[in-house]
């Protein structure tokens, strides 16, 4: 992991491999940001017209090195874009911030260190930039050359120029100032959470299976002090667990139901966080068609988030108490597998047809949900690579989330905006309910092809406890990246969801959502 330093250095004084600065898209061209003024000063005060001739324009993202000027220690000056200048009075937006130094800190690969200058004025912004650069600098490699957990061998360093950034000094950063030094440690702490998460979703499907999963999950709940219960197969079916057996019955892997639960001895508050694992999804009988199967280790995205908010809670020491279910199956076709037309009975007694075995989230979900609902929460939150239905209507990089409490869902969708994940409250029309309907069961697992997202979320729906706020998040888009890197998201994994529930555990310990 990246190392975060906050320095007291300047950015012609830091002894580095580069240092990095920012700037903006302004009315008359090239304008440089907040921070860069001893660089600048270097350049003799041109530096904005030097990386002009160098083509720059300050665009967000865009990245552009040049050799330093005399007077700077650092030898490589790296310019990032933080796209349009803003007003006289106004500052930089958190986001750009982030994005710029995941940006810088990607293009930084194989150096020891860099000195990050820019806009720091506040903790938030310092925050902000820290948790970009660290999340930029990530780098999966566990599987190249050879080094996978099915051969037993760990992962051996990259190659030195694609190593991450060695360390981020914060330049600015103020390291005796309390809030400075909070701002740090948390962001060091949500940024390896989230390269965690990052981490698991990355991994083959054949390194990573219902088991192998819990036994990480009980291996960090063992370093962090946290509460940890596994109901295995044998256990599973004891309980009534239909809806997770029925997923998982045509693997050789079978399913799990972990329990992994932070408690702190002030808290008033109880959030249950609930994410679906299907660690491989090849869509069972209703099997998927080529080109849609490659990606689908990732379909188990919301129970890495899970896992990994609740470690962060943990590790931040919240005065909430947080309970992650992480629903773990694998989704094959076999002689056993679950066909199209078979009911399964559910955690909760009711009955399930499944008209489509590839929608399987919402069966494991159920389970779950009903589970986590005997705890009396204050409130649950699930987590899913749930529906293509969401993707197709948000896109790549958006969520959507639907509650039961008009409220709740405000609250989710503002947290969500506020720690950079973009996302959009999606309703729950009543009438869609009705296409559920089965003539050999409660309902059927499948409705109306149009609005199938939603579908999806009236199905969740059935199997909250009564009285309890709750809140669905389909991360179907943002989860996985095929694309190029940009900002600070890589290309696989992302971590998707996990600064939202961190900040959501958070507001909860400060009694702001009420």
């Amino acid at each position: 992991m990246t190392a975060l330093t906050l320095s007291t250095s300047s950015a012609a004084t830091l002894r580095a491999d580069a240092v990095v600065v920012g700037v903006a898209k302004g009315a008359k061209g090239v304008v440089v940001a907040p921070g860069a003024e001893a660089v600048d000063k270097a350049f003799g005060g041109k530096l904005a017209a030097v990386l002009e001739t160098l083509g720059a324009s300050g665009a967000e993202g865009e990245v552009t090195k040049l050799p330093a000027a005399d007077g700077l220690k650092a030898p490589v000056v790296l310019a990032v874009g933080l796209g349009e200048a803003p007003g006289k009075d106004d500052g930089y937006g958190h986001e750009a911030l982030r994005r710029a130094a995941g940006s810088a800190a990607r293009a930084l690969a194989g150096s020891k260190k860099a000195g990050f200058a820019l806009p720091v004025e506040d903790a938030e912004a310092a925050a902000a930039v820290s948790e970009g650069a660290l999340l930029g600098a990530y780098s999966y490699a566990a599987s190249r050359n050879g080094n996978s957990a099915q051969n037993g061998k760990g992962a051996k360093k990259n190659d030195a120029k694609s190593a991450p950034l060695g360390e981020v000094a914060l330049l600015g950063g103020k390291p005796r100032d309390k809030e400075f030094k909070a701002a740090a440690a948390r962001s060091q702490a949500l940024a390896e959470e989230i390269n965690r998460a990052r981490d698991l979703i990355n991994l083959p499907p054949n390194d990573l299976d219902p088991k192998s999963f819990a036994a990480e999950a009980q291996a960090a709940a063992k370093e962090f002090g946290l509460k940890f219960e596994v109901l295995d197969e044998k256990a599973l079916k004891k309980g009534g667990y239909g809806g997770l057996l029925g997923v998982g019955q045509g693997s050789q892997a079978p399913p799990r139901l972990v329990r992994i639960a932070y408690t702190h001895s002030k808290a008033s508050k109880t959030l249950a966080l609930v994410g679906k694992g299907i660690t491989y999804d090849s869509g069972g009988i209703s099997l998927k068609p080529a080109g849609h199967n490659e990606t689908m280790k990732c379909d188990m995205s919301g129970a890495a988030a899970v896992f990994s908010a609740v470690v962060a809670a943990a590790r931040l020491g919240l005065e909430v108490n947080v309970t992650g279910w992480l629903a773990l199956a694998e989704n094959m076709p076999s002689g056993s597998a679950t066909r199209p037309g078979d009911v399964l009975r559910m955690y909760s007694g009711k009955t399930v047809e499944v008209l489509n075995t590839d929608a399987e989230g919402r069966l494991v979900l159920a389970d779950a949900l009903t589970r986590a609902s005997e705890e009396s929460p204050d409130a649950i939150v699930d987590v899913a690579t749930l529906t293509g239905a969401m993707v197709l209507a948000l896109g790549h990089r958006t969520f959507g989330i639907m509650a039961n409490d008009d409220a709740f869902r405000t609250s989710v969708h503002e947290i969500a905006e506020e720690v950079g994940e973009q996302s959009w409250p999606m309703p729950m029309p009543s009438e869609l309910r009705k296409g559920m309907d089965s003539a050999v069961a409660d309902l059927a697992n499948m409705g109306e092809r149009m609005g199938g997202g939603l579908v999806a979320g009236l199905f969740l729906k059935e199997f909250i406890g009564e009285g309890i706020p709750w809140a669905h998040l389909d991360i179907a888009g943002p989860a996985f990246h095929e694309g190029a890197p940009w900002g600070y998201t890589p290309k696989g994994g992302t971590g998707s969801a996990v600064r939202t529930l961190v900040r959501l555990a958070e507001r909860t310990a400060a009694g702001d959502l009420g």
